[in-house]
């Protein structure tokens, strides 16, 4: 793929805004996106790639692939222009392997982040795998952890993974979990949903018990709504930032944006947020001059879903809904079905 500067312009551009509702004196940007389906173009006799080859389903060739990566970075590239700098974390979804992250962070809008990629292949039928990518600059990276989905009476069922790293921002600890809950096509029950939250809210009180005070985030797709039973009982996300009294409670920001009418996916025009980031208290209620999690989106909200007009179909069955890639397999030369979200922490 080709690799070409970003144009000076563009730094000049996002090293000079900044729309952080507070004066800190550091800023991070923590995100999450789904990339809805970011195959390549080769077989993978390992995957269940076939809808996407140019002889496939989806006749997927190295011209679309190429307009597919361009619009996704396009998107990351608008988000920097409206943060005044590129994520240091973006957690993604719906990726293929490491090939095609390694394609994507070289793509010339958003080459100058330096993005480096943490990424595992997982068991996911569809050929599926989460993965985060990180601003060495910004994020010191010690290690990571994928976590498989297992579950009693479900051991023939494969989904994907969930990931874990661990690092540190501005020296402090942080844990950071990725995740792709089970869909709900098909009629998949809200069980195996619930059994992924509770897989990373083991883990992750685990980390807190050995590393205390460390600041925990939980992201992905999880194909259930913060009020529902796998994100506010059993991952335990909670309305009201009021509510975080301990250091291993989570606080869900994106429940009062959904209340309030705004989602990040939509099935039949009904509007949802799948795409969740949620924080442990010792994130939201830390110490001043420590980092914590920012007011950074309108109407005093803790988090942002992005949305551009060019993000929008514009006609047709899905106007309003977020501009895909494909419709019944009618390539729509969109940026994906998800709207990326994202928060800010900083102090």
């Amino acid at each position: 793929m080709r690799k070409t500067i970003v144009p000076v312009l563009i730094l000049l551009l996002i090293g000079s805004v900044s729309l952080c509702a507070q004066d800190l004196k550091e800023k991070y940007v923590v995100g999450f996106y789904n990339l809805e389906n970011l195959f390549d173009v080769y077989d993978d006799p390992e995957k269940n790639d076939e809808e996407f080859l140019p002889d496939g389903a989806n006749k997927w060739t190295e011209v679309k692939y190429e307009k597919k990566l361009h619009n996704i970075a396009r998107v990351i590239e608008a988000m920097a222009r409206r943060n005044g700098m590129f994520h240091t974390i973006l957690g993604v979804s719906e990726i293929e392997n490491r090939r095609v992250l390694e394609d994507l962070v070289s793509q010339p809008e958003i080459a100058a982040a330096g993005y480096r990629i943490v990424h595992y292949d997982s068991p996911d039928m569809r050929g599926v795998d989460v993965a985060m990518l990180y601003r060495p600059d910004k994020f010191e990276y010690i290690y990571s952890e994928s976590i498989p989905f297992t579950m009693e009476g479900y051991e023939d069922f494969k989904t994907r993974d969930i990931l874990m790293v661990y690092g540190r921002i501005s020296g402090e600890e942080f844990a950071v979990y990725v995740a792709h809950l089970p869909s709900r096509v098909g009629g998949k029950g809200g069980d195996l949903r619930s059994r992924g939250a509770e897989i990373i809210r083991e883990h992750s009180l685990g980390v807190m018990e050995e590393h205390p005070g460390i600041k925990v985030i939980v992201m992905g797709d999880m194909n259930d709504d913060p009020f529902n039973e796998s994100m506010c009982e059993v991952l335990g996300g909670r309305l009201d930032p009021d509510d975080v009294e301990e250091p291993e409670d989570m606080f869900n920001p994106f429940w009062r944006m959904l209340n309030d009418g705004f989602g990040s996916n939509a099935y039949q025009n009904v509007w949802s947020v799948f795409d969740q980031i949620l924080v442990n208290g010792s994130l939201l209620n830390a110490e001043d001059g420590t980092l914590k999690l920012c007011r950074s989106g309108r109407k005093g909200y803790y988090a942002t879903i992005f949305r551009k007009p060019f993000m929008v179909t514009k006609k047709g069955q899905y106007k309003n809904n977020p501009h895909r890639t494909f419709s019944y397999g009618a390539f729509m030369d969109g940026y994906s079905d998800h709207f990326p979200t994202f928060i800010t922490i900083g102090k």
